[in-house]
C-alpha cells in the first residue's frame, strides 16, 4: 500500500489517501462533495495529480501541474514607489488635520482611551460596519430575551436572543446536535459528524477573504436583498439523503468571534420558512479550513 494525492473535481482541494482506498467514496474536507477515489497514478512524480470524480460521475482525467522554472527576481530600489508612498502620507496627514478641525467645530471629541464615555441617558445607537456581503447591516441588538421552552422558531430574529446551548436544532423534522462545524471559502457549515449527515445546514456566505468575517455579526431578515443561499440537508424516514435550498424568506443572525488557533467561536440563530419550521440555534466553534492556493 502507498499514499498518493488526488484533486477534488469541484473545488480543486488536494486530498491524500492510500491506494487501498481506490474506488471508495470520500468527502472533500473543503466543499463536502462526495468523491470517488481514482486509481493511484503509475508515476511518483508529485506534479502529476489525478482528479477524482463526483460520486456516480465519469472517469477522472489526469492533469499535470507544471510550475515551471523558478527564478529569483532582480532587485531594484523602488524609487517610484517611494515617491508615491511619501505623497500618500502627506495626503493622509492633511485629511486627518481636516477631520480633527471639523470634529472640534461640531463639538465631537475623541478621548485618548478610545472608549465611549456617553451617559446611560444617551446610549450609543447601532451602527453598520463594513460588510463582507452587499446590502447587509452588520450589527446585533443587545439584551434580547431568549425564547423559553424548546420552540425556537421565529422569523423575527431581531426580537430574540441566542440560547446558550451547543448548536443544533431541527431540519425538516430531524433533530440534531452539531458534530461537524466548518468555516471555509464557501461559508459556514453546521451538521452532524456522519456522512451523509443526519441533518445540517450550510450558509453560503462566500467570504473573500475568510478573515472578513472575523469579529463580525451578520443579520438577515426575510426581506433582506441579496441574501446568501441556505442549504438544508437531512435524512428522510427511509434514511435517504434529502436537501432543500432557501434563497430568501428566512431569518438569520450569526455572531462571529475572533479566531483561536484554527477555530472561530460564534453564535447562530437561523429559522427557515418551510412547512417543518426548521431552525438551527446555539453556540458553535467552527474549524477554519482554507483551500490550497
Amino acid at each position: 500500500m502507498s499514499e498518493f494525492k488526488y484533486a477534488c473535481p469541484v473545488c480543486g482541494q488536494h486530498i491524500k489517501c492510500d491506494s487501498s482506498q481506490t474506488g471508495t467514496v470520500m468527502e472533500c474536507p473543503t466543499c463536502f462533495q462526495k468523491i470517488t477515489v481514482p486509481q493511484a497514478p503509475a508515476t511518483e512524480d508529485p506534479k502529476f495529480i489525478i482528479a477524482g470524480t463526483k460520486a456516480g460521475g465519469g472517469r477522472p482525467v489526469p492533469t499535470v501541474v507544471d510550475a515551471g522554472p523558478v527564478t529569483a527576481p532582480e532587485k531594484h530600489f523602488p524609487v517610484a514607489g517611494f515617491i508615491v508612498a511619501v505623497l500618500l502620507c502627506a495626503a493622509a496627514a492633511v485629511f486627518v488635520a481636516y477631520e480633527i478641525k471639523n470634529n472640534h467645530a461640531a463639538g465631537q471629541h475623541y478621548p485618548a482611551d478610545g472608549q465611549d464615555h456617553r451617559s446611560a441617558a444617551t446610549p450609543p445607537q447601532p451602527q453598520s460596519s463594513e460588510s463582507p456581503l452587499p446590502g447587509l447591516v452588520t450589527f446585533v441588538p443587545t439584551n434580547l430575551p431568549v425564547p423559553t421552552g424548546t420552540n425556537y422558531w421565529t422569523l423575527n430574529v431581531n426580537a430574540v436572543g441566542t440560547p446558550a446551548m451547543p448548536a443544533g436544532g431541527k431540519v425538516h423534522g430531524r433533530s440534531f446536535t452539531a458534530g461537524r462545524m466548518v468555516l471555509n471559502k464557501d461559508g459556514l457549515t453546521i451538521r452532524t459528524a456522519d456522512f451523509p449527515p443526519e441533518a445540517g445546514v450550510t450558509i453560503y456566505l462566500r467570504p473573500d477573504p475568510i478573515e472578513s468575517l472575523y469579529g463580525k455579526s451578520l443579520v438577515f431578515e426575510p426581506n433582506t436583498p441579496q441574501a446568501p443561499a441556505v442549504y438544508l440537508r437531512w435524512k428522510n424516514a427511509q434514511g435517504q439523503e434529502s436537501d432543500d435550498v432557501k434563497n430568501s424568506g428566512y431569518a438569520l443572525r450569526i455572531e462571529f468571534g475572533n479566531p483561536v488557533s484554527n477555530h472561530i467561536p460564534g453564535k447562530i440563530y437561523l429559522c427557515t420558512p418551510d412547512e417543518f419550521k426548521s431552525y438551527v440555534v446555539g453556540d458553535f466553534n467552527a474549524e477554519i479550513v482554507k483551500s490550497n492556493p
